[in-house]
Parts: structure tokens; sequence; C-alpha cells
């Protein structure tokens, strides 16, 4: 069967050469398949709940209402490069995200359960799913070793400037989008340059993040990265599935 050559973009500058400096000093763009023989890529595993479906020339999400889920690319760790990623989204409110940063400790959920919730035929969480959901997070579970373990280039469009597109999940502010039509596709450059992170949406850019130089909001989210783990500057990258509704297509 023919192969896919879906791909995540990757532009590696040399240790001592600014990522702003003459595309010409830099290294060339290489590939990470999404697909291979009508599949999800090996290199790729899946952790959580969910999973990701070949939907074309893309990976689609298909979310669990029991939680989260999460694609790693396993292969290999990145360290200072830039990340392109094409991604569209069913509706404004539909939520992934790409997790950077991430340290070793992510691959030792592979094949291993978390904590499952069930929902209301709403959809909505009672206090005690709730309840449980908050202590599986607390306790970094699954999905959620990623949330404190690393960083997430937030996914939804209909959200407030901490958590939505190009937004370091509630770190960092993100710019408003540039207007696009509906379920237009989208390119998301992530710009990882020792504790920085760029993020570009379009060609225009959406936030910048210091890890080294950050200071939290006072006030914040229990679905929000803990701090107290440092992340290393060469880590595993990885797509996320999260709710029930939540459709995301990544194509490259």
């Amino acid at each position: 069967m023919k192969h896919l050559s879906l791909t995540l973009a990757l532009f590696f500058a040399a240790m001592a050469t600014s990522l702003a400096a003459d595309a010409k000093s830099a290294a060339p763009w290489r590939s990470i398949p999404l697909i291979k023989d009508g599949k999800v890529a090996p290199d790729w595993i899946h952790i959580g709940w969910g999973k990701f479906s070949v939907d074309g020339d893309s990976l689609r999400t298909d979310c669990d209402e029991r939680g989260m889920g999460l694609l790693v690319y396993a292969h290999e760790r990145l360290g200072n490069c830039r990340i392109r990623v094409i991604f569209k989204t069913e509706h404004a409110k539909s939520n992934s995200g790409v997790y950077i940063r991430l340290d070793d400790g992510i691959l030792s959920w592979t094949n291993k359960s978390s904590t499952a919730v069930r929902r209301e035929p709403n959809g909505k969480l009672t206090p005690e799913m709730l309840k449980k959901l908050m202590t599986a997070a607390e306790a970094e579970e699954g999905v959620w070793y990623a949330v404190h373990h690393g960083f997430e280039v937030q996914i939804t469009e209909d959200a407030d400037p901490a958590h939505r597109t190009g937004a370091i999940y509630g770190l960092t502010k993100a710019a408003s989008l540039p207007k696009a039509g509906p379920g237009a596709w989208r390119t998301m450059l992530i710009t990882l340059e020792g504790s920085r992170v760029l993020v570009d949406i379009d060609g225009q850019r959406i936030s910048a993040f210091d890890s080294e130089t950050i200071t939290p909001p006072a006030k914040r989210r229990w679905t929000e990265p803990k701090l107290d783990h440092k992340r290393p500057n060469a880590g595993y990258l990885a797509l996320q599935i999260h709710d029930p509704g939540d459709v995301v297509w990544f194509k490259e």
C-alpha cells in the first residue's frame, strides 16, 4: 500500500546560531510521518483514552468519555527546533493541543491504564466524577503526567486568552488569531530555543513564553500545569485527544 507522507516538519538550527538568523544558515526541514500503510505511523505511541483515526490524508481525534488521550512521538526527543503543525478544528470550541518538552517519564504510561470517568447524557461530569478526575490530575496519571511534565500549546479558538489557540495553556496569553473560514486549515509554528517558546499561527506571532522567567497567574485552574517539575530542553512531542465532541484533524 502506498505510504502517505503526512508530516510534522522540524527545522533544526545550529546550537550557536539564533533561530532568528537568515534561514540560509540553518539546517533543512525534515519530516515526521503521521500515517503509514493506512495506520498511525509506528513511531507514535498512544497513552490514555480515545484514539487517533486515519481520515483521508489526516489524523482525526476520536475522543472517549472516560478521559483524555495522547499520541506521543516516541522515536526521539526534540531540542532546539521549529515544529510546523497543520491542523483544523470542527468547531470553534473543539479542543486539542500540541505538547512539547515532555520528559522521559511519559513513556512509562504506555499500555498502562489510568482513572476512567463516566459522563451524564448531556456530556457533563457529576460532582463525584469531577472529584475523581481531579484526583487523577493531582496524582499525575496518564495524560495528566504530560500536563505537569511538559507544556501544552493549546488548540481551541473559543476560549479566554490564557486558554485559546496559541497560548501555552494557563501560562501565557495568546493574541487574537488571524481570521479564517469555518473548518479552514491553520499552520502553527512552534519555535523552541532553550527555555523560550514562540508560537505563530498563520504567519502571525500569537504568544511568547520563557519557562525560566514565567510568573504564573495568582489564581489558577486545577487543570493547569504544576511548575515544580523542570521541563527538559530536549523532550518528547505529543498530540492531545480531549473530551467527547472535540474533533480536530492533523494533516502535517
